[in-house]
Parts: structure tokens; C-alpha cells; sequence
């Protein structure tokens, strides 16, 4: 039989976790700056990114759930999503990775989209979820917790921000040192300069630096939240290897020119995958595979 804590990490796991962060509307030539690490077994079936059936939507794809973390479409739509840590979810919940899908597949703006989301938000566990649609140069971040609370809906102003598995922008430890170390890096670039987005995956997405655990939120066990505390996460569990998995690097620039690169763990072996196209024109330039 499981321990409580045994239990309590089957939870936790079965919680995707996400740390992205991403500048919206501070840079000259691009709107849309993206990082991302997708944290999860390294054993659940997975796509690497690529363009999906109907050839408008790029992303990955949880095979498990047939959900997505993080997609974009040619028409210039984004939307992402992280989970709410919580201790207790609900078994017959809706499955959390279909919501990226129905904003990109909708034909509402990210406005429209967050009001008619707001009405059926019970029906999932916890999340947060981030749309953004070029075309109205608007992008919206709804929450379905704290429980206690309305759902949120608000609108994203400019800014560097970082969506953890709590609030967008809650100061948890990693939160707080990857929107410093993103906002230090792109400093260093001059602003007429095209942004090595791969590069700056390896300079930050890597980073194992653990927080203190006086500072962690201490929602579920010390122990198993100092493991995920670092940006880039390993750790061996009775279940599995779990952790870091995938690192994305989104960018679109206002000539419309776009790329979504992955570096990502398939079979024990780290891998490479980058598709650039364009964001309004449906022009695929090229994809390459390492």
C-alpha cells in the first residue's frame, strides 16, 4: 500500500510543470519572446514539436492526454499553460492540455476566448492558461484558482513575466531568478540585433540551482517541492526519472518571421528540432532536425 507521501507525489506528478517566462511588447524587433521548460517523465509518450495533422498548429503533444503545453499557429496565435500545484485534484476533471487547443482552433479573440472560458472553468483542476492573438495584439492570462477566489481574467500588460505552476509572477524563488537572469541577458543584446534564441536556452534553462527551503510555498512536501525549485529539474522518483524533459525557445519579430525551437530528451538522448516560419503568410521556410 502507498504511503501518504508516496500518494501525495503521485499527485504532484500527475501535474504538469511548466516555468516559462516571456517578454511581451519590450523589444523593438520582437513582439513575443518565449522560454520554456516542460518538466515531466522522462518515460510519458511525447511529440516533439512539429506542425499537427491539419498543418496549422505547431507545438508538441502529450500522446497520453492528446493535449499541448504550448502551441502557436500561422495565423499568429500563442497560448501556453501551466498547472496549479495543489495536493488534491479531481479524478473526472477535463483534461487541462485541450485548453491551448480550443483557443487556437477558435476563431475569438484572446478576449473573447478568456470570457466564454470563465463560464466552464470548474469543470478542470487547477491552471493557467496564457492566449494571445497577434491579429488584436492582445494577450489575456485566466486562472481557475485560488478556489476560494473568482476565476481570474485580466489582460497581460508589457512586460517580462513568468508563469509558474501558481500565479502569473507569484515571487516563488525560481520565478524571481529566471524573470532577472531573462531580463539581465536580453540587456546585453543591442536592440537592432537578432536575438540568439537557442543561446539563451543554454545560458538559463539550465540552471539546477536549488532555493532555499525557508522560501519554498510549502503546498505539498518539503522535500519533493526543493527538488522542483531549480529551473532545470532532475530527480529520481519510485515512479521514474522525472524532470526537465523539453526546453522551448519561441520568437516572433514584427517582419512577422518566427521560430519555435526544442531541445528535448527522447530515449535517454537530447535531441534538437527548429521550424521557422511566418506568422501571417502560410509559408513554411524550412525545418531542420538534429
Amino acid at each position: 500500500m502507498a504511503t501518504n507521501k508516496e500518494q501525495e507525489r503521485k499527485n504532484i506528478t500527475k501535474q504538469l510543470a511548466i516555468c516559462p517566462v516571456f517578454a511581451w511588447q519590450v523589444h523593438p524587433l520582437y513582439p513575443f519572446l518565449l522560454l520554456l521548460n516542460r518538466d515531466e517523465y522522462h518515460h510519458r509518450p511525447t511529440k516533439a514539436v512539429g506542425w499537427w495533422e491539419d498543418g496549422e498548429i505547431l507545438g508538441g503533444r502529450d500522446e497520453v492526454a492528446g493535449g499541448t503545453w504550448l502551441a502557436c499557429t500561422r495565423e499568429g496565435r500563442v497560448s501556453f499553460l501551466t498547472n496549479v500545484l495543489e495536493l488534491h485534484t479531481l479524478p473526472e476533471a477535463k483534461s487541462r492540455g485541450d485548453l491551448p487547443l480550443r483557443f487556437l482552433e477558435s476563431k475569438k479573440s484572446s478576449e473573447e476566448f478568456a470570457k466564454e472560458l470563465v463560464k466552464e472553468v470548474h469543470e478542470y483542476n487547477g491552471f493557467n492558461l496564457i492566449t494571445l492573438d497577434l491579429t488584436s495584439n492582445k494577450m489575456f492570462y485566466i486562472s481557475n484558482r485560488p478556489k476560494s477566489e473568482p476565476p481570474t481574467v485580466q489582460q497581460v500588460q508589457p512586460g517580462i513575466h513568468v508563469l509558474s505552476n501558481a500565479k502569473l509572477d507569484s515571487p516563488w524563488p525560481k520565478v524571481q531568478r529566471l524573470k532577472l537572469n531573462f531580463k539581465k541577458l536580453l540587456s546585453t543584446y543591442d536592440e537592432d540585433e537578432d536575438i540568439p534564441m537557442k543561446e539563451m536556452i543554454h545560458k538559463l534553462m539550465r540552471d539546477t540551482t536549488k532555493a532555499e527551503k525557508s522560501q519554498l510555498p510549502n503546498i505539498c512536501s518539503l522535500e519533493w517541492e526543493h527538488s522542483l525549485s531549480s529551473i532545470f529539474v532532475e530527480v529520481d522518483t519510485p515512479l521514474g526519472r522525472y524532470g526537465t524533459r523539453s526546453m522551448i525557445a519561441l520568437s516572433i519579430k514584427d517582419n512577422e518571421e518566427a521560430t519555435f525551437h526544442e531541445t528535448y530528451i527522447e530515449k535517454g538522448l537530447w535531441w534538437e528540432k527548429t521550424v521557422d516560419f511566418y506568422t501571417t503568410p502560410k509559408v513554411a521556410l524550412n525545418e531542420i532536425v538534429l
